[in-house]
This record gives structure tokens, sequence and C-alpha cells, in this order.
């Protein structure tokens, strides 16, 4: 048994399951360990794995409620969502034609049963790889999900590794079935949960990966990355994390081509790596680095002497590398890898994939991730291709190389919704494509926008000078709209990241597809791309190009129960009801819900990714609502002692009178800024006549002012460990939000190539309260005839800006 260290250890008493929960015979074991989840176990010689797997790590769970019906024959349990039933000692067998055979398993409330050998065809599935040099229509979902509208999923754990108390894997000695069994009807969500206490929860990614992210396949050096870097300051774009492709090390031709292991900086390209680092950090941008070591170690790396007195090398030269010889795992973190970290480097992208080793790439990110934690001050993070095995415990995960089309963009977020299925949120995808493809400034903006809206935004390309992902080499419009969405998307990290925590801490996964609520979405191409993104924003991409008669795109769009704002303009929207809608090029379909709340940062130094000392609240009406904002360092590992801090945002809604509560309730003072200035922007509020704030007792002074539709309180100084209180009264506070829906209107005739007094006809034949809709439509038929007659193209616009008018109240 060979020692790893400390962070690689294992509790092996946690992957034995609760005695009360199991029922054994000769040659079975049957586990109960939720009220939805059962391990299956089946060996003719009677032997039963209780090491904990590459994937399952935990099975000592509490007791749930159950029944036994245990005789001589036949074993029956029933619990709140299954009722089990065995042949005793008979081997697993199931039949597609009875599903009966000797075990089946039936979900309560329904005609549905799980037996062994169930083909489990309504499994959603989950994705593999996006694309990696393959066509845009070539995604993979093959990988065995946990979501099926089916209410049920297993999982085949019968060829896993198995680990020891050090962390060393080996193989299993003995041949058995071993398979987990969720039974969850309607209710998935317990089933994550379930499925995360089994194998782990997700891991809380640092803070700054949640900011916007640069990668190149390209040569830099120490002045292109000043450039670089310099390009984003001048321009105003934040930047949290540059990642360096495989040029920035030593590397080795061999047959015409370079290998892509080396671990020793190219000392032509970085004359200093800890001052590169140092600099970087200095302007709160985090580095991470390109590394593979599947090719082995060879001679030109600094540290490859040392490596030899402990490691053989093969006839060439080369020291090979294997994962699974703990000795050569040792080697490696110890000699190539900690010389990196102690320039400073904050997490490793491991480039590596194939299809046929995914075993050996999911033991290489688990290494790699907690040899991390020998320092409590770096939080663990690494970057890679999903590896198929718990691939929640090892974010950040990479799509693949994507081709630059609209067709890669719309498979993005059916991308993202699909790998909730396995429990995984942090997936990062190129933003902009790739490589080939046409780059175009509309397919730019669409991509920016919808990465703002995804868990990880990384803008990336291969080589190549025309390949455009800087914001500044476009159009002054596209330049635009691209700053605008890139800032919010660092502005928007407080409260991602009180979502990262949830899904952390609890299980809920940051991005969560529209059919997870209503499935009969899944096969429907226009809405199945919709997605929640944390607790506070509902998504419905936009993934075709723009009407060239409206110069918007028209989309249409499903939103959930309830009732909707347009997050940027405040249009509001009944839910569960399909919608159209359009977008110019700077609109993007997110909603939020009535009363949402949501946490901004405004920093000085806009890389700034820390708890800010300025905090912008967005509030919408309607009802009442409240967010727990969570905060800590976002880097170290002290959050695992208690060094955090949760406040609580209460909102108490009545027409005219609501009340802002903003107070800790958990953790430890220091985390965040002593005293906080606080902007409480109200959406589609008018002014209040009245406004009252309160530190506990005290009352305090406030800035009060317009902006738009938006009532704005401003207060300065405000301690982060006392009680803030807000109250205002005033009549008809909310702004009508047909008034928006109308400026909409006359913006999309105004931009339309008619004749002035034709606008106006129409504009005011649609916004006329006195003339029934029925009549309206009439009344736009009838302009395709006549002297002065509409092309057809243009009464079809004016009937879906009817349409429009109607739906949004």
């Amino acid at each position: 048994m060979y020692d790893l260290g400390d962070q690689f250890k294992l509790d092996l008493n946690r992957a034995i399951a609760n005695p009360a929960c199991v029922l054994k015979g000769d040659k079975y074991r049957i586990t109960v360990l939720t009220e939805r989840l059962v391990r299956l176990e089946y060996n003719a010689e009677g032997y039963f794995e209780d090491s904990p797997t590459e994937l399952v790590w935990y099975r000592n769970f509490p007791r749930p409620e159950f029944n036994v019906i245990n005789n001589r024959s036949n074993l029956i349990i029933e619990t709140k969502y299954f009722s089990l039933s065995y042949i005793k000692e008979a081997p697993f067998v199931g039949s597609s034609i009875n599903k009966a055979g000797n075990l089946k398993i039936d979900l309560l409330g329904s005609e549905k049963t799980w037996y062994y050998t169930h083909p489990e065809v309504k499994n959603f599935g989950a994705p593999v790889l996006q694309q990696n040099g393959v066509a845009d229509d070539n995604l993979e979902f093959n990988m065995h999900g946990l979501f099926s509208i089916d209410g049920f999923a297993s999982i085949d754990d019968s060829n896993s590794n198995l680990l020891n108390a050090r962390g060393n894997c080996f193989a299993r000695s003995h041949k058995q079935i071993d398979i987990y069994v969720f039974m969850y009807g309607k209710d998935f969500s317990l089933a994550l949960k379930d499925y995360y206490m089994l194998t782990g929860y997700p891991a809380l990614i640092p803070r700054y990966a949640l900011g916007n992210w640069w990668s190149r396949n390209d040569t830099y050096d120490d002045d292109k990355i000043d450039d670089l870097i310099e390009n984003f300051s001048t321009h105003h774009i934040p930047i949290s994390v540059l990642m360096l492709d495989k040029d920035w090390h030593i590397r080795v031709r061999e047959n015409n081509s370079h290998l892509r292991t080396g671990f020793t900086f190219n000392g032509e390209l970085f004359k200093n790596p800890t001052e590169l680092v140092n600099k970087l950090h200095s302007r709160h941008i985090r580095l991470g680095v390109n590394i593979n070591p599947i090719e082995g170690f060879y001679p030109i790396d600094a540290f490859y002497p040392t490596a030899l007195k402990y490691l053989p090398a093969s006839a060439n030269g080369v020291i090979p590398f294997n994962v699974y010889d703990a000795k050569t795992v040792d080697v490696y973190l110890k000699v190539f890898i900690h010389p990196l970290d102690n320039y400073g480097i904050d997490f490793f992208w491991i480039d590596w994939y194939d299809k046929n080793r995914t075993k050996e790439l999911a033991l290489l990110k688990h290494y790699h991730f907690y040899d991390m934690m020998r320092n409590y001050k770096r939080r663990p993070m690494v970057y890679g291709y999903n590896a198929r095995v718990a691939a929640h415990r090892y974010p950040v995960l990479y799509a693949g190389k994507s081709i630059v089309s609209w067709t890669t963009l719309a498979n993005i977020p059916y991308f993202n919704g699909r790998a909730a299925n396995i429990g995984v949120s942090w997936w990062s995808h190129d933003i902009g494509g790739y490589f080939n493809g046409t780059e175009d400034n509309e397919l730019y903006e669409r991509y920016i926008q919808l990465g703002t809206f995804s868990p990880i935004l990384k803008l990336s390309a291969d080589e190549g000078r025309f390949y455009k992902r800087e914001p500044w080499r476009w159009g002054i419009r596209t330049y635009a709209i691209a700053r605008e969405y890139l800032m919010l998307r660092h502005r928007l990290i407080p409260y991602l990241y009180a979502e990262a925590y949830r899904y952390y801490k609890y299980g809920i996964p940051v991005v969560q597809p529209v059919y997870y609520q209503y499935p009969e979405l899944f096969d429907d191409v226009l809405y199945r791309n919709e997605y929640y993104f944390g607790s506070q924003f509902f998504v419905s991409p936009i993934i075709t190009k723009k009407d060239p008669v409206m110069n918007r795109v028209i989309h249409k769009f499903f939103l959930p129960d309830g009732t909707w704002y347009n997050f940027r303009t405040g249009k509001k929207f009944l839910g569960k009801r399909k919608h159209v809608s359009f977008f110019r090029n700077e609109e993007y379909p997110v909603f939020v819900k009535s009363g949402a709340i949501i946490p901004m940062a405004t920093h000085s130094n806009i890389n700034d990714t820390r708890p800010p000392i300025t905090m912008e609240i967005q509030i919408f009406p309607g009802q009442s609502n409240s967010f727990r904002l969570y905060e800590d360092d976002g880097i170290s590992d002290l959050y695992l002692r208690g060094y955090s801090l949760t406040t609580l945002i209460e909102y108490n809604y009545l027409p005219n009178n609501y009340t802002v509560i903003i107070r800790p309730i958990e953790g430890k003072t220091g985390i965040v800024p002593e005293k906080r200035n606080y902007i409480i922007r109200f959406r589609n509020t008018k002014k209040s006549d009245d406004v009252q704030a309160y530190i506990k007792s005290e009352k305090t002074d406030c800035k009060l002012s317009v902006d738009g539709t938006d009532f704005v309180i401003e207060l300065r100084d405000i301690p982060t460990t006392e009680q803030l209180t807000l109250n205002c009264k005033g009549k008809d506070i909310e702004i009508d939000a047909i008034r928006i829906v109308i400026e909409d209107i006359e913006e999309i005739i105004s931009d339309l190539p008619l004749l002035t007094s034709q606008k106006d006809f129409i504009y005011n034949l649609l916004i006329d309260k006195n003339i029934p809709k029925e009549k309206k439509r009439i009344e736009i038929h009838k302009l395709t005839k006549g002297k002065n007659a509409f092309e057809k193209k243009y009464v079809q616009l004016f009937l879906q800006l009817l349409e429009y008018m109607d739906q949004v109240k």
C-alpha cells in the first residue's frame, strides 16, 4: 500500500452500509439506502464488496422507512416509492415480456416496473462530449443519466475499480453484479440528492471561475500577455481567468509533430514564471495551464533527472506514465506538478481524452484535484473532458473543440441541460466557437449573451488571426454589445456564487432544463433549450438569425407558471403559456419571476471577483421573496472551517407598501467588507413618496432617484454585521407593463422602411384601447388590398405585434 499523502485518504467506514439497511442471503445482498435508492448485489460465491469504488464512496446512510416480508423463498421490500420482489438466492434475471423474472421493482403510484437488464429507453441520457473536431450534428448523449420519464434509472457499478484507505486504486478481485436503482417517480430532485449522498456532493468552485475566461491556441510570451491584458483593461472589459494552451512549455518534436507532454516553462517565452503569475494576480486574474502526462516524461523537462531516480525509463529514455501505479502518480505530482504549483499557478487543464480510457482520465483528475487539497489557501479546481465517473466532483468540464456555427450555438443550452441528468453544472464551451465555420457579428453577439447566462464563460479559439474573440476587433455595435454582457457577467458573480454554494451544499444544479418541470417539452425543438439559471433566472436562448424585415429576432418561448419579467427591459409576461416576442441584437430573452432578488457587484477594479464593497440588489415587484447571499474568500478552503457569511435578503411586498430587510444570519465577521454601500434598485417601480431606512432601530440617510422605469435607493457605509431595514410606501407603485410594450412597438414600427403616415396609421390602430382585438385583426388583413396596400411581409408583422400586445400584461 503506497502512501500518497493525507489529502488522498478515504474513510472506509463511510462506505460500509448501515446493517439495519441490509438484507442478505448466501448469494445476494440488497441494501435499502433511501426510500428511493436500493443497491442490488449478486455473487454465486457469496462475496460482496464494501470498499469504496471509483464512483461510489458513501453507503452508510440512516435507515429509511421500509417494510419487509421475508419468507423461505421470497423477499419483498416496500418503501414510500417502490416495492421490490425477489426470489431469494436466484440469479438476477429480468424479462421484457412479463417484467418479472427473479427480480423486479415496481414504482408505486404508477404502472412502471424496473427489472434486471431493463433497457431504460426513456432515459434522457447525458452528454459525453459536445464536439471535438466532428460535425455539428454528431452530438453524443449516450451516457446513461438519472433522469427518465419512467421515473427510474439504474447505475451499473459492477466493473468499477476500488479504492483503499490511502486512495490507491485497484481492480476488483471477484466478479459480481453491483447495481444501484433509483426509483423516484416525479421527485427527480430528491434522486439527485441521493446520488450526491452516494458519490459525494459537487465541489464548490473558486469564485474567480465565475468570471470571464480567455483561452486561445496561440504561442504567448510575456509581451503578448501584457498586450492582451492591457487591451482588456483599455476597453474596460473584465477578465478573471487566463488559460495558456500547450505552447507555454518546452515541447518534444517526434515523427514530424509536437507531443503534448511537457512541464517546464519555455524560457524563451517566459523569463520569470513567478513574476508572470504575480503580475496577473495583482490584476485579479488567475492562471491555468495546459498539461498532459499520458505520453510520459522526456529528458527535456528540468526535473527529469530527479524523476529518473525513482522511476525507470524505457529504452528510448522516456519514463512512462501509469495512472494506476501509485508510485508513478506520486513522482508525477511531487516532481513535475508541485514545482509549477510553487510558481503560483491556480489550476491545470488536463488536455487528454480517449473514449476507451475514460477511467484513466477520471483517476488522473481525481489525483490532481485531491493533490491541490494539501494547500488550504488554494481551492481545488481542474479543467478537462468528461471522464464519466462522478464528473460533478471534479469541475470544470470541457465540452470539446467546437465548430463556429449557429448549430453549435443551438447545441450548447441543450447540452448543458442534459448535463444535469448526471448532476453536472460546471461545463465549459468555447464561446464564439473554436475553429472552422465563418466569423459573423450576429453569431458572436448571441454566443456572448448565451455565455453570460451559462455556467462558465470561456472565450476561446484556435490559432489563426481571423478568429475574432476579442470584442474590440469587431465593429462598434458588436463591441458595445459584447462589452455590456461581459461586464454584466462579472456583476452577477454575487448571485452566481450564492447559487454555486446551493449546488455544493444542497445538490441543487445551477442549470436545470425546463423539461424537468414540463417533460412534454423535451421533444419540442422550439422550447427544449430553455433552462432555469439558478433560483431566480429563466433563460430562453436565441439560436436563430434575426428577421431581415423587422431587424429583430422573432422568438417563440415558453414561460413556466407564474408572472415573469424580462430582466433587461422589464416587460411583463404571464407564465404557463407560450409567447412570441421580438429581440434586437442587444436584447436577450432572460426572465425573472415576480419578486426576484438579484444581488450584483460594483467594483472599482472590473477584474475583481471578491465580495464587493458596493453591492446593487435588483428587486422585481409582484410578490414577497427571500434570497440567501452566501460569501467567503472565494479562493481557499477556509469555508470548510466556518469562515463564511450568509446574509438573508428579504422582500416583503404589498402593492402600496414594501419592505426590504438585509441581515446576516450565519457565519463569521471579517469575511466580507466591514461596511458596504447598497444600491437597491426596484425594477418597474415608481418613486415612493415615503421611504424610511434603519440600521437596527436607528434611522439612517438614503439617496432617492429614478432611472427610467426603476426606483433607486442608495445607502452608504452600512455595517454588514447589522440589520438594514428599508420601508417604502406609495400609491400604484408598480409601473404598468403595457407602457413598456407600447414603447417597444413604437421602436419596431419606427425602424420599418415605410412612409411616416403609414407608421402613424398602424401604430394608432394597434394601441387604440377602444377597438376590439378581433376588429384590429380584420383591419390589418385589409391592408393587403387597395391602392396603398402593404406588402404581405409587413401585414404578417403587424399581426405578430397584435399578438405580442395581447400576451404581455
